[in-house]
């Protein structure tokens, strides 16, 4: 009988370090996708923007293939002494053509972020592509509105996670949806100001 072949993802290990992550997502996006292994409760610092878009500059290289994120207690969070940018950025072709952009954490806390105004969403950007957070949280980030999560024409769905603690100036300050759909399952989004969810009624399950 032949070998039976090994169908198991490979996964690219990541050090715990701003640059080592910041090279392992230029990768990957360069791959055509990949799925990143980072170091349990390692936080990744980021000092500076590697990457800009249509809404400004962000922390991380914006995801333009399909990407996971494999964490365990890691954070990935901008120092505070660091210019505004905002964490993670997701580019799909429905909003940027020539793009794929599909975001996968597992286990990853996105921490700090702030868009620089007048631009929403300060944790994490989707535009046009698709994010999925597998217990995970969003705290501590700030914009003009999506302070935690912001969402155009994309698809967001968050699994055993939370949305907690971020603010806008305007509205939205957990999640913002501009269009598209967020689907929330066994998901608590609490504590942001000035507002959990924005428009009213745009993400079911939140108040």
């Amino acid at each position: 009988m032949g070998a039976v072949p090994n169908t198991a993802h490979a996964q690219t290990p990541v050090l715990c370090s701003e640059t080592s992550l910041v090279n392992a997502i230029n990768a990957a996006n360069a791959a055509g996708g990949d799925t990143l292994a980072l170091v349990p409760s390692c936080t990744y610092q980021l000092t500076s923007a590697h990457g800009s878009g249509p809404t400004g500059p962000v922390g991380l290289p914006p995801i333009t293939a399909p990407i996971t994120l494999l964490g365990g207690g890691v954070t990935i969070t901008r120092d505070p002494s660091a210019p505004a940018f905002r964490v993670l950025q997701v580019q799909g072709s429905a909003n940027v053509p020539g793009t794929n952009g599909q975001l996968s954490l597992v286990g990853v806390t996105v921490r700090g972020g702030s868009a620089v105004p007048p631009f929403p969403g300060g944790g994490i950007s989707n535009l046009g592509g698709s994010v999925s957070l597998l217990t995970s949280s969003v705290t501590g980030n700030t914009a003009v509105a999506g302070g935690g999560i912001y969402n155009d024409n994309g698809v967001v769905s968050l699994t055993a996670s939370s949305v907690t603690g971020n603010s806008a100036t305007a509205s939205g300050g957990g999640i913002y949806v501009n269009s598209g759909g967020v689907t929330l399952f066994t998901t608590t989004v609490s504590g942001n100001t000035p507002d959990n969810c924005a428009p009213s009624g745009s993400t079911i399950g939140c108040t």
